[in-house]
């Protein structure tokens, strides 16, 4: 179990690295809102932080 925690820890962080690697600040606080507002079972927040997150990843084709 110990294993299994820590690997799931080290995925997290190193999703989180890449999210701010390749989109900076804006890509860490829109993640951070959409998990906040899963695990806070609320809508409104992980729907704002959904909205940022894809609007840094089509921002290019608009």
């Amino acid at each position: 179990m110990p294993v299994l925690a820590l690997l799931s820890t080290l995925l997290v962080v190193t999703f989180e690295q890449v999210v701010q690697w390749k989109y900076g600040a804006t890509g860490l606080i829109g993640l951070l809102l959409l998990t906040v507002g899963i695990k806070a079972k609320s809508p409104s927040v992980s729907s704002a932080g959904a909205v940022v997150l894809a609007l840094l990843v089509a921002g290019p084709a608009l």
